[in-house]
């Protein structure tokens, strides 16, 4: 009778074991184990908390990376700004996924699941997906970040399975339908405009691994592609099909003469005598260009802060429509419908908190006098 009591418990015991827990497939087609359910979780690498909160699960967080406690003038993330309580969590390692395994194994609660963001090619920052799990006894679910561009698939794949892990695949088909109808709705509200009737354009200060000045600019910038402005950088490199970021010399700069000049405030972090701001307002190459004469210069918020902010990349889009082709966006207020996809994705409208940080400048009329 012990005997079969004994055997009864371990069949249960086993039983309860299988039934707690599931496999998943990872970015890098690995086969993970992960709990039934899944209620505690961390995220290592640039962005990944930000795709974790874009699915409403960053209440199910236990501690970050040290980027999140960091106390800075300037912050372009949507995500951290309306979820300050990411400031008081545990550090679980260093930014950009450089992962401490002793740190995380003394987490409590500890996580049942770490997320964490590999490269789009074979490079992983920081350690090993496989490595890291072995280290710490913790499954980890490989992602890829991608974009809205070449690597829109990584993008989608990437949602899907961590709303798998979370439980949240219908939110995860609702951001997809949400990125879909957004660019289907920019491209539709400009298709038909002729090449001789679109604004030449221009972007410099944009961010790549920290603050650049104007000469930094990005080729294929999705927010003139999805509303088909003709950005100059673009039109010199038409095989850049790569959402990429480069310098363009200053000499190509003042040869275009773009009828329209953006700038990326991100630049304004290199103080009040560098960047783009700087330039813009000092150099007397820049000084002969026509949207310099004429006021057509505008500020943008930033996109690219601890990878690239999607819903900052939206905002922007409709903003420029209605700045490049007002007939076409006489429906937007930028800043209200910069806080509606705020909103939507992260939960917060944050546009004015985030505009104050840059000195109110985003959407508006760069001073550079």
């Amino acid at each position: 009778m012990r005997v079969f009591m004994v055997l009864s418990v371990c069949l249960v015991i086993a039983s309860a074991g299988h039934a707690t827990a599931r496999e998943i497939t990872d970015a890098l087609n690995r086969k993970v184990t992960i709990p039934d359910t899944v209620t505690r979780v961390i995220c290592s690498g640039s962005g990944c908390l930000r795709l974790l909160t874009y699915l409403q699960g960053q209440n199910l967080v236990v501690a970050v990376d040290d980027i999140e406690g960091r106390r800075r003038q300037f912050d372009a993330r949507p995500y951290a700004i309306a979820n300050p309580q990411f400031k008081s969590l545990p550090i679980f390692g260093e930014f950009r996924g450089k992962d401490n395994p002793e740190l995380i194994m003394t987490l409590d609660p500890a996580p049942e699941v770490i997320f964490k963001l590999v490269g789009t090619g074979k490079g992983t920052v920081g350690m090993d997906p496989v490595d890291l799990q072995k280290k710490t006894g913790i499954p980890v679910v490989a992602l890829k970040y991608g974009n809205l561009g070449k690597f829109r698939q990584d993008l989608d794949d990437s949602l899907r399975i961590m709303a798998k892990v979370l439980g949240k695949t219908q939110r995860a088909e609702d951001l997809r339908s949400f990125f879909d109808t957004a660019i289907a709705d920019l491209k539709k509200r400009t298709a038909d405009i002729p090449e001789k009737d679109r604004p030449s354009v221009f972007l410099g200060g944009v961010a790549y691994a920290g603050p650049h000045g104007f000469q930094s600019t990005e080729p294929s910038y999705p927010p003139f592609r999805f509303i088909n402005a003709r950005n100059l950088a673009d039109g010199a490199n038409p095989n850049a099909k790569e959402i990429t970021s480069t310098d363009v010399a200053k000499e190509k700069i003042v040869e275009w003469n773009p009828d329209y000049l953006f700038l990326d405030l991100s630049t304004l972090q290199l103080g009040d005598e560098a960047g783009g701001l700087y330039e813009l307002k000092t150099d007397p190459s820049y000084q002969t260009l026509s949207a310099v004469k004429t006021g057509k210069v505008y500020g943008l918020l930033p996109y690219n802060w601890y990878n690239q902010n999607f819903e900052s990349i939206f905002a922007n889009a409709y903003a420029l429509g209605k700045m490049l082709y007002p007939n076409r966006f006489s429906d937007i207020e930028p800043a209200a419908k910069a806080d509606e996809i705020y909103t939507f994705m992260i939960g917060k409208p944050v546009f004015k908190k985030m505009n104050s940080l840059f000195k109110g400048m985003a959407y508006q009329p760069v001073r550079l006098n």
